[in-house]
């Protein structure tokens, strides 16, 4: 009787623990690139985390002390799958998953710690500009929650800015019909080639850009990164870059000769043609030909099309400076939850859980996808995320920097003549 009196003691003090640290402190200092506290039973710090220690076993007792019961939001019709499984797997827990967009997620989450009645548990949320990190961490509306023995297997900086799910990418996508022989550029540069007479030599397909988050960020990482773009168009041409762009329109300080600006010009004042729908995007690459040749940038993803609908398309691979920016989906708890330990335990086997082998990371397994655990092996991608020639994003600069490069891109763009769609 005396055991079991100090192991509920103990139980009821992890509730405790829990629920004190279910809200974040608010932070003004958005050049803090160091992640908040993440709450139950922190222990080891380590570049700026506080990792969580509690095992499954603490937070499965502990959910259920709660009530039994997780609400988590979804910005992934995928993550529904995985219902029935969690519950399978921990008897007593019934977990509702709800299936929204982006930025209804977000404002849901900021509308009911406005109001002080929260609903969600677990939120799941790519931050591809680091608005969710600025905006919702800081501000004390998310959590930040870092299982110590997981994160052992993902590399650090993939944990800056949130626990990740999974990563995926935003790549160009050719026709393999039309280059039998391999992809036809090996440089953003190129992508944007004219000849002569000054005619594009491909035609490009994008979303629109400017309200394209992940897509803008990319741009704007190559204005950060502007060493290595200016680089990269000395070793593709072999001959300085010739800077063309305008800055006297703006009402900001636009960095001279940044080769990343040159590049956001020289691409805002090219010919293409704006889709909205990814597998539209690359459906115009595969029907397309060495005679008049496409290229499209779509998520990585979208590469399933080869199997799904006999696509003649591939992606574009280690283009200079880099093909692209790791896009991960990032989990988190929601501050001041009602069932914290609820979602550190969801979240846990979500992403795989102690071993990797829960069975949480099986909804997410697809080509275009990849894996963040080293202890999990990706069978489904022909090559990794770093052979593809992606790289992490910094958030904070990408953060700084976003809503300039937005609004020389629209300023541009609306002085292009040659937008179509």
């Amino acid at each position: 009787m005396k055991k079991r009196i100090l192991a509920l003691a103990m139980v009821l003090a992890m509730v405790a623990g829990l629920a004190a640290c279910g809200s974040n402190s608010d932070s003004s200092d958005t050049t803090d690139t160091t992640a908040g506290e993440s709450g139950s039973e922190a222990t080891e710090e380590s570049g700026g985390h506080e990792y969580d220690s509690l095992t499954d076993e603490e937070l499965y007792e502990i959910a259920l002390e709660e009530g039994g019961e997780i609400t988590v939001y979804a910005t992934s019709s995928k993550m529904l799958n995985a219902e029935e499984d969690f519950e399978a797997a921990y008897e007593g827990l019934d977990v509702t998953i709800m299936d929204l967009d982006q930025d209804e997620v977000l404002e849901k989450a900021r509308l009911e710690a406005q109001s002080g009645n929260i609903q969600g548990d677990v939120l799941q949320a790519k931050d591809a500009n680091g608005s969710v990190y600025y905006e919702y961490f800081e501000d004390g509306i998310l959590d930040e929650y870092f299982p110590e023995d997981i994160c052992q297997y993902i590399e650090d900086d993939l944990l800056v800015y949130g626990y990740p799910l999974y990563t995926g990418a935003v790549t160009w996508y050719y026709n393999t019909e039309a280059y039998p022989d391999g992809q036809p550029v090996n440089s953003w540069w190129e992508i944007i080639e004219t000849d002569e007479d000054g005619n594009q030599k491909y035609r490009l397909f994008t979303k629109e850009i400017g309200t394209e988050t992940t897509y803008l960020s990319l741009l704007t990482s190559f204005i950060i990164n502007a060493d290595e773009m200016e680089q990269a168009y000395v070793d593709t041409y072999g001959e300085e870059l010739e800077y063309t762009y305008d800055a006297s329109a703006f009402d900001f300080e636009v960095p001279e000769n940044n080769a990343g600006v040159e590049f956001l010009w020289r691409l805002s004042q090219c010919q293409m043609t704006f889709i909205g729908d990814g597998d539209e995007l690359v459906a115009a690459v595969n029907n397309s030909t060495a005679d008049d040749p496409a290229l499209a940038l779509a998520s990585a993803g979208k590469i399933t099309n080869v199997e799904e609908s006999g696509y003649n398309i591939a992606w574009l691979q280690n283009l200079a400076p880099y093909t692209s920016l790791y896009n991960t989906e990032n989990m988190y708890v929601v501050a001041n939850c009602p069932h914290p330990a609820g979602a550190r335990l969801f979240i846990r086997w979500i992403t795989g859980g102690t071993d990797g082998e829960s069975g949480g990371l099986e909804y997410f397994k697809k080509e275009g996808n990849w894996p963040v655990r080293s202890d999990v092996e990706d069978t489904w991608n022909p090559v990794t995320i770093q052979d593809l020639g992606c790289i992490a994003a910094d958030l904070e600069s990408i953060y700084d920097n976003y809503a300039y490069a937005q609004n020389m891109w629209t300023y541009w763009l609306a002085e292009s003549p040659y937008i179509s769609g």
